[in-house]
Parts: C-alpha cells; sequence; structure tokens
C-alpha cells in the first residue's frame, strides 16, 4: 500500500493528539524506510519485473529483515519502546507502535503471497489485491479519505499554511500514487532504492503541517 500507511498516521493522530503527525508518519511507513537502507546494504533484495501484479512491477522476492510478520513485530516493539525511553508517554508508544504493525497488515491486504512469515522461513503470506486495479483503488482510496476525514474532523488549521500544506500534501500523494501506477517501471534499481529514501521528505511535511493546526 501507499495512501493507507498515511491513512493510518493521519487518523492516529485522533487517539493521541500529543504526538506531531510527522512521527505518526514516520512509523505508519517504517518498514519502507528500513527498506531501502536494506537494499543498498545488500541485505535485502528486489527485481523490476513487469507485470508481477497490475499495480506494481517490482518483484519483492527477499525482504524478511523489514517485511516478515515476526520482524514486523520487532521492529514495532523497537519503535514504541524508543519513543516510550525519550518522552515517557506510555498511550503514545503504544499507538506508535501499532502504526509501526499496521503497515504489515495494510500490505498483507495488498500484496500478492510474497510478504514471509519470518526470516528464515519459506512460508509467504498477502491476499494479493494488486492482481485488480479497480479493487486496489476502492481499498486504498477508502482508507486515505477515511484519515483524512478523522485528521480534519479533529484539527483545525491556525493559519493559511495550515491550509493548504495539508491539502497540497493529499493532492501530492494522490499525484504521486497514480503516477505510480500508471507510468513505466523505474529505470533502475538505484533510481527506485533513492526514490524510496525521499519518503523522509513526506516525514517533514506531516511536520510541518502540525505546526500550522491545532486540536479542535
Amino acid at each position: 500500500m501507499f495512501l493507507g500507511h498515511y491513512a493510518i498516521g493521519f487518523a492516529t493522530k485522533k487517539a493521541e493528539p500529543k504526538v506531531s503527525l510527522g512521527t505518526y508518519f514516520m512509523a505508519a511507513i517504517f518498514l519502507d524506510l528500513l527498506w531501502p537502507l536494506f537494499l543498498l546494504l545488500g541485505l535485502e533484495h528486489v527485481k523490476i519485473e513487469v507485470g508481477n501484479t497490475v499495480v506494481t512491477p517490482l518483484d519483492f522476492y527477499d525482504y524478511p529483515i523489514s517485511h516478515s510478520l515476526l520482524m514486523a513485530v520487532v521492529w514495532s516493539l523497537v519503535f514504541g519502546g524508543i519513543y516510550f525511553l525519550m518522552k515517557k508517554n506510555k498511550k503514545a508508544s503504544l499507538f506508535l507502535g501499532l502504526c509501526v504493525f499496521s503497515h504489515w497488515i495494510l500490505d498483507f491486504i495488498v500484496h500478492r503471497p510474497d510478504l514471509p512469515l519470518s526470516p528464515g522461513v519459506n512460508v509467504f503470506l498477502g491476499l494479493g489485491i494488486w492482481n485488480s486495479i479497480p479493487a486496489t483503488l476502492i481499498i486504498e482510496l477508502l482508507f486515505f479519505a477515511g484519515g483524512i476525514y478523522l485528521y480534519v474532523k479533529n484539527t483545525k488549521a491556525k493559519n493559511k499554511l495550515g491550509f493548504f500544506a495539508m491539502w497540497g500534501f493529499v493532492v501530492l500523494l494522490l499525484a504521486i500514487y497514480v503516477s505510480n501506477i500508471y507510468s513505466p517501471p523505474p529505470p533502475s534499481l538505484n533510481a527506485l532504492e533513492y526514490a524510496a529514501l525521499g519518503q523522509w521528505l513526506f516525514i517533514a511535511w506531516g511536520y510541518w503541517i502540525d505546526k500550522h493546526r491545532d486540536i479542535r
């Protein structure tokens, strides 16, 4: 998923408003922040294979450290635990950990059976919604709309930046999402890896949005 992960970040702001939207985004896409790092280090691997599914030309044949079920639990505990050590906020730490784990659940819905159960175990999971563009669009857009609704309902813009920063971000994510589905495959693995690292910019944008919005 793509939009669905950011939807989780938007929605969870309602559960614990003290945490910045940028931190929620970081938790929700944390597995995808680890993934390009492990690719660059040669610890995980991916192939560009047009037709792998109708939505993505990527064959995720080796990513047990970042995306296996077992490691998703581990990364959830790590993220939530580090936040607790820093902020001493049990509620926020719990929700951030759940945000991290939600990434695996949403990927399980859309991926074909390529999500490992754990490193070293040849059991792979996934419902394969990515084999249908209409089903993928419906699920992702519903998640995204729901997350935005909850965020807008529970926050208000302090100023014009609070309005335009948020809605500009929404439009940008939608444009990237549609482009990813209908554009040609990445020209190279290096281009894919560095583009994936670009998601850190979205986290920074999340902090920027939250700086200019108040809780209702």
